[in-house]
């Protein structure tokens, strides 16, 4: 099975599997949206909704799988809004014809407004909640955010791809190797716990009761700042009442290092630089063409350019300071 390989997983095998793990299927699999890993919402005999997911072959080890799975339940366990797997006997994580799986209760809700002033205040608590029991303890296997990893591993994989237009080349990589030169010296973390570590809108929902969270297929070791910066939006004066609001709240729960502030647009960096390699290796996945179409054209590569040359200028910026406000 390879690295990409989801072509054997068929409605039958899903199907197959779920009623290995104990369930009995009443319903059809909806799909759901994930590129990542492959998600399918379900009901059983008595119309309960629960939510699978087939993880990526060989992305993560058993281990790895189990140490998220571990988090998500140690963080139910506090009584935090997240929604963990199933346990059946005892067991969480599920195989089956070589595809890892679990099966979650379905639990749905609005999307986050990130502009919401009071969302945003809970969702610093919510956070806070969070990292007070991430720092308890730590991952043994999940993996630390790393520029190696997202920065220089991340643009040897852009290269050599050959998504970049011959004609583009040269400008794409000189602004590129500047960024990331830039960035892997500004990030310097000091305290590093377990995060969450892909905290947008999409892995937010929000109810009567509140927020909560759907997926830590993501979670890995980093700074605090990881899981509060993707969620502010617009303007340097917007970002600033923004992150006011959003610290008010967590500092409610748990001590922020205001230090870390200065790592904001390298994690930024990372993610962007991330991203575009995630593409190049994801596009022989058949659902990577259908969803992602712009990626491989001249007009995307143009635009990432223009994106560098303005996260160079943010790189470049004095950091947000709660001074400032």
């Amino acid at each position: 099975m390879s690295v990409f390989d989801f072509t054997s997983l068929s409605p039958d095998l899903i199907l197959d599997g779920l009623e290995s793990a104990g369930f009995t299927i009443d319903s059809g699999l909806l799909a759901l949206n994930s590129y990542e890993n492959r998600v399918y919402q379900f009901h059983d005999e008595n119309l309960v909704k629960y939510v699978t997911k087939f993880y990526r072959p060989q992305r993560w080890t058993e281990q790895q799988i189990r140490e998220e799975l571990n988090f998500a339940l140690e963080l139910e366990q506090h009584e935090l809004p997240l929604v963990a797997p199933l346990q059946i006997n005892g067991e969480a994580l599920f195989n089956f014809k070589g595809y890892y799986f679990t099966v979650s209760p379905c639990r749905g809700g609005r999307t986050f407004e990130v502009d919401n002033l009071d969302q945003l205040e809970w969702m610093g608590r919510f956070i806070a909640r969070i990292h007070a029991v991430a720092a308890t303890k730590s991952f043994q296997l999940r993996p630390a955010l790393s520029v190696d990893d997202m920065l220089f591993t991340a643009m040897e994989t852009i290269q050599s791809s050959g998504f970049v237009p011959k004609s583009l080349n040269v400008a794409f990589f000189t602004i590129l190797e500047q960024v990331i030169e830039v960035a892997s010296v500004q990030y310097k973390p000091k305290q590093q716990i377990r995060l969450h570590g892909d905290c947008h809108a999409g892995n937010i929902f929000w109810t009567d009761k509140g927020p909560h969270f759907v997926d830590l297929d993501d979670c890995k070791t980093g700074p605090a700042i990881q899981d509060l910066w993707m969620m502010l939006s617009g303007d340097r004066n917007e970002q600033l009442l923004q992150l006011d609001t959003l610290l008010s709240g967590y500092e409610e729960f748990f001590t922020f290092d205001t230090s870390e502030l200065v790592l904001i647009e390298s994690l930024r960096t990372m993610r962007v630089v991330n991203y575009m390699a995630w593409l190049c290796k994801r596009w022989n996945d058949p659902a990577f063409p259908r969803n992602f179409p712009w990626f491989d054209s001249e007009k995307y590569w143009e635009q990432q350019i223009l994106m560098l040359k303005e996260q160079m200028s943010a790189l470049q910026q004095p950091p947000l300071s709660l001074i400032a406000m």
